[in-house]
């Protein structure tokens, strides 16, 4: 608007403030004050502190979210002053390429994980990978290759394995050679910060030099990589391939001054630097990881999907041959007897168990008062009986009884008067006492049934529960087995990261890996063996990021993460001994989320 204003001006057009429009030369005037308001507050340092606090706030937020494993800094840092400053953006840097690092070698582990498995398996195994897991263009291939061997040579299985073989192996070569690189940058790096570490702390102008020394390791990976890809070109592991892929950095310019003496401007740029060759980086393992990549799933399994995509086929066709579209009404038929399938089902194994047992539940009062009643019939025929012993005994005694008199008692002495009677039947039945004490027994048989039946129907009353849940069963049955897929396929192991027993077990065997690395990093260490001891310790690191990044979430909830991560931390030092690693891995078995589930 500035410009604008002088240009009207030199032109000798009347001034704003005497042009006749008005409004058009307040807002001019508004704008131009407003510019420069907002200048002067942006110049001032309570702006300058207010957006330093908003920019440092989301780099500390951002800093915080990462899962990689920690710098090896002093405990420290975390606290001072250096991580409210304009340096905090190196320590960033440094993060950053400790998490590309990490997820390159992922990546390439991955991938190399899977060539070492088909290279320990049989020559049956590399043969049926050679035809079936490469896709139909390769089956067609080795197909007739193989048909073409066997017609000129006996030897055409061998051939074929032979040939896998030289594929496999030519795959974990060039992966192998590519992650011992990796790990050796990520050695060399960490070995860096681990020893200017305390110096970063006390004196923050070291930071050039920490930058510069960070470039120098990028030239060295540069030339390690190219002496990998001399070393595969002489064993001819890329013919018939694009060999023209190479890895070069860029490099920094050299500066004379001190490093105390460099100005943003230049730190700026070195962290440039460090970004573009991060690029340059993931750029080149990409490209090499994906000619040696392991097949994609659709490649490795689509004699399986050719396989479901026919049967799909000729099930669609054979539902169209039973449905409407053909005037077919089988379809119907089905899906009617399914439903009344479904609603016998839910009848007999669903409702009227609940149904059962909620009676048997809710309205127990109603089943007491109708037991009680069956009890009341029964006491009422046993006073009838003893009414009938009681008269008949008196009347063959002629005397009355004591009060004291057991039923048991009466019952022996008509039972004795009956087998009197049963002498002279005819006489007994017409003038003696046979017709009643017959009948006396049959009043007695009738209590003896009543009782029993009472008895019983309080046995199947103390049962309905048990045979209303035997009902319920198969519902029972159906309904885990739905639940145990469904939690099968929504809390499914996500490698060491999971929460079932195959998870816990990788995080374990991650804690057998360490031990293995570390021992052969002393052992190399003993030898001499200084490269060969530099990619131990790089994978010792790779391993200890897998294993903090699959704890954290666990260990949070069992409150364990602050003494796991500082563990953790230790056996990632370079300056502790390696009994005391070990006896650090040996203490991290301890913990609940590294345990053994008792759950099998």
């Amino acid at each position: 608007m500035t410009s604008e204003y002088q240009g009207e001006r030199n032109t000798n057009t009347p001034s704003p403030l005497l042009d006749n429009d008005q409004p058009r030369d307040y807002r001019t005037l508004s704008l131009l004050y407003s510019n420069y308001l907002w200048t002067q507050l942006s110049n001032s340092s309570f702006i300058a502190k207010f957006s330093n606090f908003f920019l440092q706030f989301g780099r500390a937020r951002s800093r915080r979210q990462k899962l990689c494993l920690p710098l090896p800094l002093p405990s420290k840092s975390l606290d001072s002053s250096l991580m409210m400053t304009e340096a905090s953006r190196v320590f960033d840097v440094l993060e950053d390429v400790f998490e590309n690092v990490f997820s390159n070698m992922h990546y390439v582990q991955k991938n190399l994980r899977y060539w070492k498995a088909k290279a320990e398996g049989s020559n049956a195994q590399k043969a049926y990978f050679m035809l079936f897991e490469r896709g139909p263009q390769a089956l067609i291939g080795e197909t007739v290759g193989f048909v073409r061997n066997f017609i000129l040579e006996d030897s055409s299985f061998q051939t074929l394995c032979h040939s896998a073989s030289d594929l496999i192996s030519k795959r974990v070569i060039v992966l192998d050679n590519l992650q011992r690189a990796l790990a050796t940058f990520l050695t060399q790096v960490y070995m860096v910060i681990d020893k200017q570490g305390k110096d970063l702390m006390d004196n923050h102008h070291t930071l050039p030099s920490l930058l510069h020394a960070i470039n120098g390791l990028f030239s060295d990976l540069e030339i390690s990589v190219a002496q990998m890809n001399v070393s595969i070109f002489k064993k001819d592991l890329f013919a018939g391939e694009n060999n023209s892929s190479t890895l070069v950095f860029n490099k920094m310019t050299e500066v004379l001054r001190e490093p105390s003496q460099w100005t943003d401007g230049e730190i700026r740029d070195a962290i440039d630097i460090v970004y573009q060759n991060l690029k340059k980086l993931n750029l080149y393992i990409s490209g090499v990881v994906s000619r040696h990549q392991k097949p994609r799933k659709m490649t490795r399994y689509w004699v399986r999907y050719t396989c479901g995509a026919v049967g799909l086929s000729i099930c669609s066709l054979w539902i169209v041959r039973h449905s409407r579209l053909v005037g077919s009404s089988d379809i119907d038929n089905w899906i009617r007897e399914a439903k009344e399938s479904t609603i016998s089902f839910w009848t007999e194994h669903v409702e009227q168990p609940l149904l059962s047992i909620r009676d048997e539940l809710f309205e127990t009062f109603r089943k007491r008062h109708r037991g009680v009643m069956d009890s009341e019939e029964v006491q009422l025929t046993a006073n009838s009986l003893r009414r009938m012993l009681v008269a008949f005994v008196e009347q063959a005694k002629g005397q009355k009884l004591p009060e004291n008199t057991t039923d048991q008692e009466m019952l022996e002495i008509v039972m004795a008067r009956y087998e009197k009677e049963l002498m002279n039947p005819i006489k007994s039945t017409v003038f003696g006492d046979l017709p009643c004490s017959m009948l006396i027994q049959v009043q007695k048989l009738k209590l003896d049934i009543e009782t029993a039946m009472l008895e019983l129907n309080q046995i199947l009353k103390a049962n309905e529960i048990n045979f209303a849940m035997l009902a319920a069963l198969p519902a029972f049955v159906l309904v885990l087995m739905l639940f145990m897929l469904m939690r099968s396929w929504m809390m499914q192991d996500k490698g060491a990261e999971g929460k079932g027993i195959l998870a816990r077990r990788q995080r374990r065997l991650l804690i057998a890996e360490i031990e293995r690395r570390i021992m052969h990093y002393q052992s190399c260490m003993d030898r001499g063996q200084a490269q060969d001891a530099q990619y131990s310790f790089g994978f010792v690191l790779y391993t200890l990021d897998r294993l903090y990044r699959a704890v954290e979430g666990h260990a949070k909830i069992t409150g364990e993460w602050s003494c796991l991560r500082e563990d953790i931390i230790d056996i990632a030092r370079p300056g502790i001994q390696t009994t005391d690693k070990l006896i650090i891995t040996s203490r991290l078995r301890a913990y609940d989320c590294l345990l053994f589930s008792l759950k099998q």
